[in-house]
């Protein structure tokens, strides 16, 4: 049987692992999750920054693939994944 003592000596343990996951873990997990809405949503036309810091406006949307137009007549193919940003309409003409 365990007695309050050695109850006691773990509670520290126990409080520290709580407020990580709190503090830590969860928050992660929320913005993954939003991060994967945001590449489910890509579509033509839509104007992104990949993580690389390339700007640029989707010509095509594959399902793991984006072609994205970065200059006149320039186009990129990109994972999906590594799309950091979705912009907001006429962003890129502004800049």
């Amino acid at each position: 049987m365990v007695n309050a003592n050695e109850l006691m000596q773990f509670l520290p343990m126990i409080v520290i692992f709580v407020l990580f996951w709190f503090l830590l873990v969860r928050p992660q997990q929320k913005r993954a999750k939003e991060h994967q809405k945001m590449l489910s949503e890509i579509v033509k036309g839509d104007e992104v920054v990949t993580q690389g810091g390339i700007i640029g406006r989707v010509t095509k949307a594959g399902e793991q693939y984006l072609g994205i137009e970065i200059a006149a007549g320039v186009e990129i193919h990109v994972q999906r994944g590594a799309v950091g940003t979705k912009l907001e309409k006429g962003t890129i003409k502004s800049l």
